[in-house]
């Protein structure tokens, strides 16, 4: 949204939308004179759409493709009763936009049996001056713990009131920095749904990038892979509790 309300503030008019190549591809875009930057604005004419139990967005009309090129099993997992499951996980708002909250295979599913859309708890995080990369990780869990990547600013300030001049590396085994880093998280969580609390985190040994492997090419973070490298620190977290 940041983004979008910038270039709105130059008059430069972003009609941001959503789509998939299954779909031929759009199927929802905010309009000129009506954009809500925080959605992908309402559906198309002739588009229907619905939100499933599991908040999946689902789109029926004649722009939905018929299958996939000679691949029935693909074709039934995605088209069920006429409708494409997109895979994506959204929100119907009151006037008609649609937003975007996650994907439905990144969704959390802890232990008391609620959903949660981790990249909304990531975002609560980044959005903080201290941290600039974040994953949360909890799934079949009591509660959710993450990894933390602190801001080159965080660090800085930190490794100088302290007289101390360390790397990320040696920061993530600080017992003083890790107290700093709760610290933080205590007032994050402040604002955060009793589900969507993160209980512990830890602090990543180096940034995630592309050339670690531990985002994409479109700057997405690899959940599998982060989770590769921290599994082992992540459940001693819930050990510990």
């Amino acid at each position: 949204p940041d983004i979008g309300n910038f270039f709105l503030s130059l008059g430069v008019n972003i009609l941001q939308g959503y789509g998939q190549t299954e779909a031929s591809p759009i199927i929802s875009c905010n309009r000129p004179g009506n954009i809500r930057i925080e959605t992908v604005g309402p559906v198309l004419k002739d588009v229907e759409i619905k939100i499933a139990e599991d908040g999946e967005i689902l789109v029926r009309g004649e722009l939905v493709m018929k299958g996939y090129w000679k691949d029935p099993i693909a074709t039934k997992a995605a088209i069920k009763n006429g409708w494409l499951h997109t895979g994506d996980v959204g929100i119907l708002e009151e006037d008609g936009s649609l937003r975007i909250t996650d994907r439905k295979k990144d969704i959390i599913v802890i232990s008391g049996g609620d959903n949660i859309a981790p990249a909304r708890v990531e975002g609560a995080i980044t959005l903080e001056p201290e941290f600039s990369q974040a994953m949360v990780y909890g799934d079949k869990k009591p509660y959710l713990v993450g990894v933390v990547v602190p801001s080159e600013e965080f660090v800085k300030e930190w490794c100088e009131y302290n007289k101390e001049m360390l790397t990320l590396g040696e920061l993530s085994e600080s017992v003083e920095f890790n107290i700093a880093i709760q610290s933080v998280m205590t007032r994050i969580n402040s604002r955060l749904s009793q589900i969507e609390k993160v209980r512990h985190v830890i602090v990543a040994k180096e940034p995630f990038t592309t050339e670690n492997g531990l985002m994409t090419p479109t700057l997405k973070i690899k959940r599998h892979k982060i989770l590769e490298n921290y599994n082992e620190k992540l459940e001693r977290l819930y050990r510990r509790s």
